[in-house]
């Protein structure tokens, strides 16, 4: 099996490569992934799958199958990128590109690896003529959209025994960390215009009650859980005439907890906040739901057996090269980012104490696997899907060390040999895992009994409103 994995990837590595760059060269945000979906639902047709288009009712949301049966082992893609992250591939200076938008997370290496993965799962099956199914996931909208906690709420996960996926970084890991589960929530707020001088008391300030709300919610920081954060963006101001009371604006809050009811309850709090801000201004405020995700529940059975075959896989050696690059990358960032580098690695799933990485720029080892509990302070809406499904994710090193994600050293890096080898090694250990869960119904029973077992403990509820659509950034 493992000899199949490895020798079907090297024969199709250009291919690989080729889709993870056109990916790269289509940026996209969240729900407008229009070019970066339809090429890879396609390009999952050409490589025989059976393809549904419009899952969930989102355009850009797809799921490619092939097989028959049980069990079904899904893999799940990301192919968004992020607005303000555009960067020239494979320099060592911040040079944006005309668009300023890019893969400044890394998704456009997700989606591709997630998709090898698959894509030899396939072949293997074929070629032994084997039972089961195999399922591709295009998620879109994973970054500020949410786009697999809609996918969950539509049951799109339903009947899939288990998931796999993984995730760019510096590092080489079993993501084994919980992330904060959190809401998206536009206030805005409406007022009355007026002549700022000649008749400011015929006016009610929307931008008013917009700093008052969030001079509200700064006091509320320190009566909150430590772990808790509450993030805001101005999106309207009201406009630009200073001599003008400002009738109309908006503030967008992205609030965040461990746990999904710790965020509801930091919610309903700053909920009283706005509605304090529009009575002191006298304004009406309207709270709009934008998006929500849980958060991320380990499955330490399949995480093991990741694990295992991610150091069967092994980690790899750079080329002097890339060590080059990788130091010239690391030399860009500040003391400050430098000195606490394995901060975000740890966050990653690493547990060594650096000494493995001393006088390098790049990981080439992987870390050891300790399924104990932690917190990954970010989120992620495969949190969602490990509520309904066994789900393990692995981080495998494509950047340099210290890269932070939603950089634009991170955006350099998303083309570069490195990366891709790191990309076609997590492919190899998903797509080994998937194959093991497809053949050991006595493992596949271990992973599903530890997860039942916390599901009868804790209850699901999926944190976005049914009257909740998703919706691209540019429809706000």
């Amino acid at each position: 099996m493992k000899d199949f994995i490895s020798a079907y990837l090297k024969e199709h590595e250009a291919y690989f490569r080729e889709v993870s760059a056109y990916i790269f060269n289509h940026p996209e945000t969240r729900f407008e992934e229009y070019d970066s979906a339809a090429y890879l639902a396609a390009e999952c047709e050409k490589q025989g799958f059976k393809v549904e288009r419009n899952v969930a009712d989102i355009e850009t949301a797809f799921m490619a199958t092939f097989g028959s049966g049980a069990p079904e082992i899904g893999f799940l893609g990301e192919f968004d990128a992020l607005s303000g992250l555009s960067q020239k591939p494979g320099e060592v200076s911040y040079q944006p590109m005309e668009r300023d938008i890019g893969h400044g997370c890394g998704h456009n290496l997700l989606g591709t690896g997630a998709f090898a993965a698959a894509c030899a799962v396939k072949a293997y099956l074929e070629e032994n003529d084997l039972p089961g199914t195999v399922t591709f996931f295009g998620c879109p909208g994973e970054e500020g959209g949410s786009g697999k906690t809609f996918m969950v709420r539509e049951g799109v996960f339903d009947g899939v025994d288990a998931a796999l996926s993984w995730h760019p970084s510096p590092v080489n890991a079993i993501i084994s960390n919980s992330t904060l589960a959190n809401y998206q929530v536009y206030f805005q707020f409406k007022g009355k215009s007026a002549h700022a001088a000649s008749s400011p008391h015929l006016g009610r300030s929307a931008l008013d009650a917009v700093e008052l709300m969030n001079s509200g919610v700064n006091y509320l920081r320190e009566h909150v859980i430590p772990e808790a954060r509450m993030h805001y963006a101005v999106t309207n101001t009201g406009g630009y005439s200073p001599n003008v009371v400002q009738a109309n604006a908006e503030v967008l809050y992205l609030i965040r907890a461990p746990r999904t009811d710790q965020v509801d309850e930091i919610y309903k709090r700053i909920v009283k906040i706005a509605e304090g801000a529009a009575l002191m201004t006298e304004t009406e405020v309207t709270v709009k739901f934008d998006k929500g995700c849980s958060n991320y529940v380990p499955n330490r059975s399949l995480e093991a057996l990741l694990y295992d075959e991610f150091v069967e896989v092994g980690a790899g050696k750079a080329t002097e090269d890339e060590i080059s690059f990788a130091k010239q990358i690391w030399e860009t960032l500040p003391e400050t980012e430098q000195k606490n580098y394995l901060d975000p690695l740890v966050a990653f799933g690493y547990r060594g104490d650096g000494s493995d990485f001393e006088g390098k720029y790049v990981a080439e080892s992987i870390s050891t696997y300790k399924g104990e509990a932690g917190l990954l302070p970010g989120s992620t809406d495969v949190g969602d899907v490990s509520w309904v499904v066994p789900t393990a994710q692995l981080t495998s090193a494509t950047a340099a060390l210290g890269t932070a994600l939603h950089s634009w050293q991170m955006t350099s890096q998303g083309l570069s040999d490195f990366a891709h080898r790191g990309t076609l090694r997590a492919a190899q250990a998903m797509a080994q895992t998937g194959l093991r869960l497809l053949q050991s119904e006595e493992e596949l029973k271990q992973i599903k009994a530890e997860f039942e077992d916390f599901r009868s403990k804790h209850e699901y509820i999926n944190p976005i409103p049914e009257e909740v659509k998703p919706s691209p950034l540019s429809a706000e």
